[in-house]
C-alpha cells in the first residue's frame, strides 16, 4: 500500500480520552495527518484489535495507512495496513513473514549502528528520533536534535519520518534535516481541537 509520511499520527488513548479516540483519528485526518499508528502499551489484545477494527473502518476511502505499534497478533487480526516495531519489539522478519510483501513495516531508529544494523530489505521506512526528549513515551532513548536526525537521514536509503517531541514550529527544521515527515502524539492526541492541531502543521509545512 502506497504511503505518505508527511505527518505521522500516534495515538495515545490515555490523552484522546476527553475527546475520544476515533473522533481525534476522524479530525485529525481531516486535518492533514497522512499514516495513523495504533500505539497503546496498557491494551490487551482483544481491545486492541477491537480499536483497530474500528479506526480501520473509519480510514477506509482516506488513503490513510493504520500501521500497529508492537503487537504482531493485533495486527494480523484486524488486517491493519501494517506494523511498526522498536528495537525491543517483535523481530522484523517475522513481522514481514506474518504480514506479507503488502504490510508496510517501519522500525525506530535512535542510532547509526542502529541503522546500520537495520534489514532494510524487510523494511518500508525508518522512525528517526527521539528529537527531543518527549513525556509521551517515559523510556526513549537519548535525544538526537536536529542535528543527528540529519545525521541518521543521510545514511538512511529509506524514507525516514522524525519523531520526539516534535511540534508545528518544527516542520521547517524537519524538513531541512532531510525527513520525509515528522510523527506526533501530544502535539495532537489531547489537544482541544485535533483538526486544527493537524491543519497547523501543514500550515507550518507549506510556510
Amino acid at each position: 500500500m502506497p504511503f505518505n509520511l508527511s505527518l505521522y499520527l500516534v495515538t495515545d488513548t490515555a490523552l484522546c480520552d476527553d475527546y475520544g479516540l476515533e473522533q481525534t483519528v476522524e479530525a485529525a485526518v481531516r486535518g492533514g495527518v497522512t499514516i495513523v499508528q495504533l500505539r497503546d502499551k496498557h491494551a490487551s489484545d482483544e481491545q486492541m484489535v477491537t480499536q483497530a477494527k474500528r479506526l480501520k473502518a473509519l480510514l477506509a476511502g482516506t488513503g490513510v495507512p493504520l500501521i500497529i505499534n508492537d503487537r504482531l497478533q493485533v495486527a494480523l487480526e484486524s488486517q491493519a495496513d501494517g506494523l511498526h516495531v522498536g528495537q525491543s519489539d517483535a523481530a522484523v522478519q517475522e513481522a514481514r513473514r506474518a504480514l506479507g510483501e503488502q504490510a508496510i513495516i517501519g522500525l525506530s531508529i535512535n542510532t547509526l549502528a542502529q541503522l546500520q544494523a537495520a534489514p532494510m530489505a524487510l523494511i518500508d521506512y525508518v522512525g528517526i528520533g527521539p528529537v527531543f526528549a518527549t513525556v509521551s513515551k517515559q523510556d526513549h532513548a537519548q535525544p538526537i536534535g536536529f542535528g543527528g536526525l540529519a545525521s541518521l537521514v543521510k545514511a538512511c536509503p529509506l524514507p525516514s519520518v522524525a519523531i520526539g517531541g516534535l511540534k508545528a514550529e518544527h516542520a521547517i527544521s524537519v524538513q531541512r534535516a532531510g525527513a520525509n515527515g515528522l510523527a506526533v502524539i501530544s502535539a495532537i492526541c489531547g489537544q482541544p481541537d485535533p483538526f486544527q492541531a493537524a491543519r497547523a502543521f501543514q500550515v507550518a509545512a507549506a510556510s
